[in-house]
């Protein structure tokens, strides 16, 4: 009876529990088939996946009770979809450049990819046939820069280690199994650096090589594949008759340098830091230096015999200088001092000596004068824009004094100067892209001013030419604070980007503001458009006064001109965007002709027929050379004919 009882009172339990984890189940499911919203983040999931268990907070032991699979099951789901979330969240390209650039060149997809081996597999080799002849290399390429690294990392295990085992007998017998571990890895980077050489591309016509006789051609005329092909002699295999305790054998694995520096130059062209990684460079190729020279002093001591003057190396039976360690610093710190010309080291003794330490002395007056010219010329580098910023600032500044422009007005252009330089606004844009050519330049100015011209609304639906011909004439300027961009009244030559900053349109009196304007506002174009009809002509039509420093964009109105006369649709656009404000101003006469961009004024008509009537002096003036040349021609060729019928009837 009790044991019916228990049953009786648990089946009810289990039931719920049953049904209660199909649920949560079901609901699982049906949350993994719905799409998360885009603005729910990592920590906000978890807190939904915490809260589906309203009873978990209750328990101890919450992944052993009715909800712990629930849980489980949620939380599986919530990281997938998250997860799912972020790779779709990725960056993509802006659809305001994706217009500019205009459709990806692709490549035309390999013939071998749809080969199939048959079931013997007979098919393989002619598939990697196929896919080897397709394996080109591009030295513009991020995977060849990154072998050169690969490479570059060997070659100067090699300029560094084998010259020191060669003379510190020590190094090379305590640890001749990891040496040649490290020998043979770098051979074997070698072989593939030859490799790839053999499938390097290089451009013709301005596309790149892939045809085999080509590469390989291209590579064995040149020195670098007689030096390649010496560094990978297999001199290791004299180790049979001189034991593998003569590291000097591999002295030939150094002929590969050339491709050290291949990476050194491509370093300094990828770097944004060009001087430090310079100085960089420059201090380890004079560490080579001194490491190469301290062993050679360690060489030399060893065969006059350690000890036996003043000048070698000391007895290496004294305690203090039998180390390994304190013989590799002590040569370091010999040749250091000798090539820095510092001294104070024991005067040669024999001949031999002499003639070393001469050299040494000669190699570190070369050192010295090579350091100081790259470092000078490097800090001169590092400080040639703040240099040029400071002469132009020093020549305002004479000017200023000359003229005795009052302090206030002095202060005011100091001021701005200032602004210049602390927010890195001093350099000429347009000086340093200058050249670029104006695809590339029109890339970048899109790309650096790119939220701000996103926000202008005649640059939203034009045309990716007109773009490009509008982004290469905007000039930048920056305005102190309470600096008029234009007065009512004025003769409008120019129309004006906000970058950064805010503008004011105030009354008459400069104080009273109607509107405020920011980054991404457009102002001037009216009065340059010279719409017909407008009360105002070619004159400003408000007041518009800095209220801080503002970044602008400049166009003028030739550049305008010139810029939308083969694109009437953006003409179109801007003439009525003025004449929507004009009539909401109420300064247009709905009455009068409709005029606009089209109506070219007598000083553009007579500019334009003095550039046609000039075009056409040129052209004529070709022709009259062309005339007399051919004049010319034509009487020595008459002149030849009458000599020869005046020889043929005098025979």
């Amino acid at each position: 009876m009790t044991g019916q009882a228990t049953e009786r009172d648990h089946s009810p339990h289990n039931l719920s529990v049953k049904t209660t984890l199909e649920d949560e189940l079901e609901r699982a499911e049906s949350i993994l088939s719905r799409v998360p919203s885009v603005c729910d983040d990592t920590s906000s999931e978890l807190q939904r996946v915490a809260s589906l268990d309203p009873h978990g907070g209750s328990s101890r032991n919450s992944f052993q009770r009715r909800g712990a699979v629930s849980r489980l099951v949620n939380l599986v789901v919530r990281l997938r979809e998250w997860a799912h979330r972020s790779l779709l969240e990725e960056e993509r390209p802006d659809s305001f450049l994706e217009r500019f650039r205009g459709p990806e060149l692709r490549l035309a997809p390999s013939r071998t990819s749809n080969t199939q081996p048959d079931a013997n597999g007979n098919n393989a080799k002619g598939i990697f046939r196929k896919k080897w002849r397709l394996f080109v290399v591009s030295p513009s390429d991020d995977a060849y820069y990154r072998w050169l690294f690969v490479i570059a990392t060997a070659v100067l295990y090699n300029w560094f280690l084998v010259v020191a085992r060669a003379c510190f007998d020590r190094l090379q017998v305590g640890n001749y199994i990891c040496w040649l571990v490290l020998d043979y890895l770098s051979d074997s980077v070698y072989l593939m650096d030859t490799c790839v050489r053999l499938r390097t591309g290089f451009l013709e016509q301005g596309l790149l090589v892939k045809d085999d006789a080509k590469l390989r051609d291209s590579y064995i005329r040149t020195l670098q594949f007689k030096l390649d092909l010496m560094s990978i002699l297999p001199t290791d295999l004299v180790y049979i008759y001189t034991g593998i305790h003569t590291p000097q054998l591999r002295f030939n694995r150094l002929l590969r340098f050339p491709r050290m520096f291949e990476f050194f130059d491509r370093t300094e062209t990828r770097t944004n830091y060009p001087n430090i990684f310079r100085i960089c460079n420059l201090v380890l190729y004079i560490l080579v230096i001194i490491h190469w020279n301290a062993c050679i002093y360690y060489a030399i001591s060893k065969s006059l015999g350690f000890g036996s003057d003043t000048w070698v190396y000391p007895n290496t039976s004294k305690p203090e200088f039998g180390s390994l360690t304190r013989g590799y610093v002590y040569c370091l710190y010999w040749s250091t001092l000798t090539l820095t010309t510092i001294g104070e080291m024991p005067a040669p003794v024999q001949d031999e000596e002499y003639l070393f330490v001469v050299f040494d002395f000669l190699v570190g007056v070369l050192i010295f004068a090579t350091i100081v010219g790259n470092v000078g010329s490097m800090i001169a580098n590092m400080n040639a824009t703040r240099a040029e910023f400071q002469a132009r600032i020093d020549a305002i500044k004479h000017y200023m004094h000359f003229r005795r422009v009052s302090k206030e007005l002095e202060a005011r252009v100091i001021k701005w100067f200032d602004y210049l330089w602390t927010n890195k606004k001093a350099v000429d844009e347009q000086e340093v892209l200058k050249n670029l050519p104006n695809k590339l330049r029109a890339e970048i100015a899109i790309n650096v001013h790119l939220e701000t011209l996103k926000k202008v609304r005649i640059f939203q639906d034009c045309e990716a030419g007109l773009l490009v011909e509008l982004v290469l004439k905007l000039h930048p300027q920056v305005y102190s604070p309470g600096d008029y961009i234009c007065r009512k009244g004025d003769i409008g030559k120019e129309m004006y980007i906000i970058k950064e900053g805010k503008l004011a349109v105030v009354a008459d009196d400069g104080v009273t503001q109607y509107a405020l304007l920011t980054a991404g506002s457009c102002f001037g174009e009216i009065s340059i458009l010279n719409i017909k009809g407008s009360k105002m002509g070619n004159r400003r039509t408000a007041n518009i006064r800095s209220i801080g420093y503002s970044d602008l964009f400049c166009l003028s109105k030739d550049n305008l001109m010139e810029a939308v006369t083969e694109y009437p649709d953006a003409k179109k656009v801007l003439e009525e965007r003025g004449r929507e404000i004009l009539i909401k101003e109420g300064l247009l006469d709905e009455n009068a002709e409709r005029g606009g961009l089209d109506k070219e004024d007598t000083e553009d008509k007579v500019e334009r027929l003095e550039s046609s009537l000039d075009t056409l002096q040129t052209r004529f003036a070709h022709l009259l050379s062309e005339y007399t040349d051919t004049q010319q021609r034509l009487k020595q060729r008459i002149t030849l004919l009458e000599r020869a019928l005046g020889t043929n009837i005098g025979q």
